[in-house]
């Protein structure tokens, strides 16, 4: 009897403490939406710094208020904060649990994701959102732009991708060529130098045969080297031979100066007696018979 009365007392506890939790919730979202009430009072006059601040307000009292933070990431939205405002929408997206604000949610991250160019990723959100209300036409509208988009951004990719592999092509094309020009200079230069040597090894052959021709006639018939200087005893042996020229003393003619003035007598002498054999000749008369 007596632990039946003291189970009945815990439960009265348990059932009071619950009765308190549930007043503290309610409570909690009773001012929850009274923040988000004077934020949305605060939107429309586009005061969104204020109505930031009633959003927040809002989710520190109820963590899992999604009006407020759906609200939050409406305002952000409005200031041209897109990243903050794709955070929180996406967390109201996943916090809602009624399709009309999983809705809302999902069309305005892909009207976010449109601003920031990321179409695909567009399409995907606003697919979700038509899933959960598929008779919204703003969303299908948006729906078929991005799909649009997503496709020329593909094609736009796939011209940039051949346009980077085209000049990856034609970067290993002149590599390639470039290569094949440097081997080609370096064959030749190994060509060239090896002709340079071939001419050089011909020059000093060519100095070697001229060499050894010059050591050939510097031979006598022997085969013995020629002597540049004669022997002295020879030497004299042709000046005793050759007939000694007496050398003329000053004042007097040579013996060839006089054969010289001897021979133009003689010529002189000859000239001048043909002249006068001349003139005798000339002078002769000659006896002729007259014809009467």
């Amino acid at each position: 009897m007596k632990s039946i009365v003291l189970i009945c007392i815990a439960l009265s506890t348990i059932l009071s403490a619950a009765q308190e939790d549930n007043e503290a919730l309610l409570e909690a979202k009773r001012q929850a939406n009274n923040f988000v009430f004077e934020g949305n009072e605060k939107i429309q006059g586009e005061d969104y710094v204020a109505a930031e601040m009633e959003y927040r307000k809002a989710i520190s009292e109820e963590q899992s208020n999604v009006s407020g933070i759906y609200n939050l990431g409406t305002a952000y939205y409005k200031k041209g904060n897109f990243e903050e405002s794709l955070y929180r929408l996406q967390e109201a997206a996943n916090k809602a649990t009624d399709r009309a604000e999983k809705h809302k949610a999902f069309h305005n991250i892909g009207n976010i994701l449109m601003q920031n160019k990321k179409c695909k990723e567009a399409v995907e959100a606003y697919k979700n959102a038509l899933r959960n209300d598929p008779s919204d036409e703003e969303t299908r509208y948006n729906f078929g732009l991005a799909k649009e988009c997503a496709k020329e951004q593909e094609e736009q990719n796939q011209n940039n991708d051949d346009n980077q592999d085209d000049n990856q092509d034609q970067n290993q094309d002149n590599q390639d060529q470039n290569q094949d020009q440097n081997q080609d200079n370096k064959d030749q230069d190994n060509e060239d130098k090896q002709d340079e040597g071939e001419d050089k090894d011909q020059d000093k052959q060519d100095e070697g045969d001229q060499d050894k021709d010059q050591g050939d006639q510097d031979e006598n018939e022997d085969g013995k080297p020629k002597d540049d200087k004669q022997d002295p005893g020879e030497g004299d042996q042709d000046k005793k031979e050759q007939p000694q020229q007496p050398k003329p003393q000053q004042g007097q003619m040579s013996p060839q100066q006089i054969k010289n003035l001897l021979e133009a007598m003689n010529n002189q002498e000859q000239k001048v007696q043909e002249k006068i054999n001349a003139e005798k000749q000339k002078g002769e008369r000659v006896k002729t018979d007259k014809d009467w």
